[in-house]
């Protein structure tokens, strides 16, 4: 498996009801897609659970990267880089994945992202997770963890069907899910 993300950032006053149609009109295209595990079409909103801005930022799980490079070099990526220009793709190992029945009711993700310190062993190492701060269990609904040993970074992502309730504070990004396909 493989995972990858590109964050399209958007000004403030951005209307996000474009990408809200976007994905109505789009988002059945990745059903089913070739390779998918699932595609998770995410937004976050400027001033909303701490987010600091508008973005675009679809999550996908590839079972194999056959999937992932029909997608990329085959004519679909292409669609996002005439609406928003050249994007970095994100591209992450996923170490360990949890996915309950009811994943396609997720409504919600959380992200954590973080850094893996240089250290002179990797067993144990320490990797945060929302989820395991949430009182309400029944409300989650997957966990995924991605690693990237190029940058030594990590990213946890938390599926909730209800908006769960967080600490400002921490440095997590919040999202909406518009659509969750899946092969």
């Amino acid at each position: 498996m493989i995972g990858m993300q590109y964050k399209v950032k958007l000004p403030k006053d951005y209307d996000m009801g474009i990408i809200r149609k976007r994905v109505q009109d789009n988002s059945h295209k990745t059903d089913g897609f070739l390779g998918l595990k699932f595609k998770a079409y995410l937004i976050t909103e400027a001033e909303q659970k701490g987010n600091l801005y508008n973005s675009y930022a679809p999550l996908y799980l590839w079972n194999e990267p056959k999937g992932m490079n029909h997608f990329i070099f085959d004519g679909y990526f292409d669609n996002i880089l005439d609406s928003f220009g050249w994007q970095q793709i994100n591209i992450g190992v996923p170490l360990t994945l949890n996915l309950k029945s009811d994943f396609h009711k997720s409504n919600y993700v959380v992200e954590h992202s973080g850094m893996i310190k240089e250290t002179s062993s990797l067993v144990n190492t320490p990797l945060y997770s929302f989820a395991e701060r949430i009182e309400d269990s029944n409300n989650l609904v997957g966990t995924l963890l991605f690693y990237n040993p190029d940058k030594w970074g990590y990213s946890h992502f938390s599926f909730f069907r209800d908006r769960p309730e967080m600490d400002l504070s921490e440095p997590l990004t919040f999202y909406e899910i518009l659509h969750i396909s899946e092969s």
